[in-house]
């Protein structure tokens, strides 16, 4: 499945824009949850308008520069409702580094464990701080109609997952802190 070719579809059907513009949003509100770089974009891009999914124009920008903007069709509409509608069996769990390292952790002198273990939680802390600091734009749950609604509930969820990956991360502190006494 082209999950990329749904993202861009989706933000397409918020807005008309640019293949950069598109770029901006997976290093920003995307990026909690989904990433791409700017060749996937431009390559999916290409591929949306050779389905008919996507059109653009063509804007001059100073005296040479062009930029394409890139707007939605009906049959993209049509083809991102439908996906919109499926539902989705759970994914396996994504690949983390560090979680492998701490499977294997009993190999590590608990010192050395305790010293990731903190590292990873102040990066965590910064990353729950920024997400934080992003909810501050809604003051109230937004309409259900409006884009802002699924950047919301998206938030909630990316500020749930920090919060737990740092009670988590506390208690295995706390579990070598008892080994290390023991």
């Amino acid at each position: 499945m082209r999950v990329l070719k749904y993202a861009i579809l989706g933000l397409l059907n918020r807005q008309p824009m640019t293949g950069y513009d598109i770029g901006k949003e997976f290093n920003y509100e995307l990026a909690e949850f989904w990433h791409a770089k700017h060749s996937q974009i431009y390559t999916e891009l290409k591929k949306l308008h050779d389905e008919g999914l996507v059109t653009y124009d063509i804007e001059i920008s100073g005296d040479i520069l062009e930029k394409k903007q890139y707007t939605i069709t009906d049959a993209g509409k049509s083809d991102l409702i439908k996906w919109l509608h499926k539902d989705e069996l759970i994914e396996r769990t994504a690949k983390d580094v560090f979680r492998v390292r701490m499977y294997f952790s009993n190999n590590l002198d608990l010192e050395s464990c305790i010293k990731l273990l903190e590292s990873q939680k102040m990066q965590h802390k910064r990353r729950l701080n920024q997400l934080k600091k992003t909810s501050e734009q809604y003051p109230e749950v937004p309409p259900h109609d409006s884009d802002r609604f699924g950047d919301f509930i998206v938030l909630e969820s990316a500020i749930m997952r920090e919060e737990s990956i740092l009670n988590w991360i506390d208690k295995c502190i706390v579990y070598c802190q008892q080994a290390k006494n023991n």
